[in-house]
């Protein structure tokens, strides 16, 4: 008798997730679309409540994990959406604490991958930040400004807290850059689709499929791919390409910004982009 060959690793389902890279690993193997839908949010905009309103939203519309963000004064990753996002939640009073216990208030429904700059992180300490987002249930941590050689004390406090780190690479990373951080990546690889900021573009399945087979050969944790992904077309595109995950942002903080009410706008848009993930 043959045997049932086996899963590859980004697709096996933990038998019981005990830390953020297995509930991360099992939203991935688990999604109900042809990719797991990751939808950001900014903490604390336009206020607290409302932004874990649009996290609940989220989460009943078809979202498979959250990322959610630390508003920073200097986010170099951001785009003019969700920097003006930021300003407004700094303005509005949010803090880390604040944001962490939005996560605290998400993660029984899904995994929270927090997205946070390096300074906050080394202002509380690289352990005592990590202890803090592990009792608050989150999942993953991505810090777009912390660079591959200078990772490993953050990467250590992670592991010891079970919060997976998770990398980001880019088009313009070497193919011997991208098998290093492949080989250490936890939880999902960060592929960004496009160089420069976040924000809504025109890219498709053919720019989208490029980058992806370059990261799915240099590791085994499922990719997700983001910055400019906007609408459920793009979404699908990226999953034909070979996407295990698809990362919405200015969208969706953009529609939060215009509505009157930002949690029905934001849930209908994620609905849209899960239904596109699943036809």
């Amino acid at each position: 008798m043959s045997e049932t060959p086996s899963k590859p690793a980004r697709d096996r389902v933990p038998a019981v997730p005990r830390t953020g890279h297995d509930r991360i690993a099992a939203a991935f193997a688990l999604r109900r679309g042809s990719a797991a839908l990751m939808p950001y949010l900014m903490g604390g905009f336009p206020d607290m409540a409302t932004s874990r309103a649009i996290g609940e939203a989220y989460a009943d519309n078809g979202a498979d994990l959250v990322e959610l963000g630390v508003p920073f004064s200097d986010p170099l990753a951001d785009g003019t959406v969700i920097h003006a996002a930021g300003t407004a939640a700094l303005r509005a009073g949010a803090t880390l604490d604040g944001v962490l216990g939005v996560a605290q208030a998400l993660a029984p429904r899904l995994p929270v991958v927090v997205m946070c700059y390096v300074n906050l992180v080394l202002a509380r300490g690289p352990d005592a930040f990590a202890k803090a987002a592990s009792e608050a249930g989150v999942s993953g941590l991505i810090v777009p400004d912390l660079p591959f050689e200078e990772a490993p004390e953050i990467e250590q406090a992670c592991e010891a807290h079970a919060v997976a780190l998770v990398p980001l690479v880019a088009p313009t990373t070497s193919d011997a850059r991208l098998a290093k951080i492949g080989r250490r990546a936890h939880g999902f690889l960060y592929t960004v689709s496009v160089t420069g900021t976040t924000g809504e573009r025109l890219d498709g399945e053919d720019e989208y499929r490029a980058i992806l087979g370059r990261v799915r050969q240099r590791t085994q944790v499922p990719v997700a791919l983001g910055f400019g992904i906007a609408t459920p077309a793009q979404a699908a595109a990226a999953a034909r390409a070979g996407a295990d995950g698809v990362i919405v942002g200015t969208r969706l903080v953009r529609a939060a910004a215009e509505s009157d009410d930002p949690a029905a706008a934001t849930g209908e848009i994620v609905a849209g982009l899960a239904a596109g993930l699943i036809r």
